[in-house]
C-alpha cells in the first residue's frame, strides 16, 4: 500500500492542474486582504462596522477550487489514458481509489488549512484594533471554525474524486459538484415547509456553522443539527461519492 500511496503522490504533484487549483484556492487570501482593507476604511469613517469574516465569506471559492483538484486527480488519467497503466500496476481497483482518496484528502486538508490560517491572520493583522465584528473573538474561539472549514473543503475534494471516478468526465463531475454546493440549496428553498428547512440543514453550505454551533439564518428555524450529527453528515458526502465511484470503477472497463 505504501508504494501505491507514493505513486499517487507523484502523479498528483506532477499534474499542472494541481498547482492551478491550489493557486485559485489561494486567491481567498488576496480577496480576504482586499475585503479587510475595504471594511477597515469604512470602519474608520463610521467608528465600527459588522462585516463577514473573509475566511467564511470566500470559503466557497476554496471549496470549489479543491473540489476541482479532486475531480482532475482521476479524470485526467482517463483523458490521457494513464488509467490503463494505473490499473495494470494496481489491479485491485478499491485499493487504487483508496490510495487516491488518501493522497487527495491529505493534500487538500493541508492546503485548505494553510490558506485559511494565513487569510485569518492577515485579515486580523490588517484590521488591527478596529471593531469589525469578525475580529472580536480570540484565535482559540475561531479555531474550530477554521478546522471545520478546512475539513469541508477536503470533503468536497473527495466528493469530486468520487464523482470523477463515476462519471469519468471532468466537465460532468465539476457540474455535479457545483450543483451540490450552489444549485441544490437554491432549489430546496422552493420546497414546501417543513421540508425546505429540514433538507437545508443537511446541505453542504450549512454544515460548517452547525458543527461549530454558529448561528444560522432564521429560515432554518429550530431544527438545527447537533455538532456531532452535522459532522457526521459532512463525512457521509465523500463516503457516498467514493462508494459510487468505486462501484463504477469496478463495473466499467477503463
Amino acid at each position: 500500500m505504501k508504494s501505491v500511496l507514493s505513486s499517487e503522490w507523484v502523479k498528483l504533484r506532477s499534474l499542472a492542474s494541481t498547482y492551478h487549483t491550489i493557486g485559485t484556492a489561494a486567491l481567498m487570501l488576496v480577496l480576504g486582504v482586499l475585503w479587510t482593507f475595504y471594511v477597515s476604511s469604512l470602519a474608520d469613517e463610521r467608528g465600527s462596522l459588522r462585516a463577514a469574516a473573509p475566511e467564511q465569506g470566500f470559503l466557497p471559492l476554496l471549496q470549489m477550487s479543491l473540489a476541482v483538484l479532486g475531480v482532475l486527480a482521476i479524470t485526467s488519467e482517463y483523458a490521457t489514458g494513464v488509467i490503463h497503466t494505473s490499473l495494470i500496476t494496481v489491479p485491485k481497483r478499491g485499493r487504487l481509489l483508496l490510495a487516491k482518496a488518501g493522497i487527495v484528502g491529505i493534500a487538500t486538508f493541508l492546503a485548505a488549512s494553510l490558506i485559511l490560517l494565513v487569510t485569518y491572520g492577515a485579515s486580523r493583522l490588517i484590521a488591527g484594533g478596529r471593531r469589525l465584528g469578525f475580529n472580536e473573538a480570540s484565535f482559540a474561539d475561531d479555531l474550530p471554525m477554521l478546522l471545520s472549514s478546512g475539513l469541508s473543503a477536503t470533503a468536497l475534494a473527495l466528493v469530486g474524486l468520487g464523482l470523477g471516478a463515476a462519471i469519468r468526465s471532468t466537465a460532468g463531475a465539476i457540474v455535479s459538484v457545483v450543483a451540490l454546493l450552489f444549485v441544490l440549496p437554491g432549489v430546496v428553498n422552493y420546497l414546501p415547509p417543513p421540508w425546505n428547512t429540514r433538507l437545508a440543514t443537511i446541505l453542504l453550505p450549512n454544515l460548517v456553522p452547525q458543527i461549530v454551533e454558529q448561528r444560522l439564518s432564521s429560515r432554518l428555524g429550530d431544527g438545527l443539527l447537533p455538532p456531532w450529527a452535522a459532522l457526521g453528515v459532512l463525512l457521509i458526502y465523500p463516503i457516498i461519492a467514493l462508494i459510487i465511484g468505486l462501484i463504477a470503477l469496478e463495473r466499467k472497463d477503463a
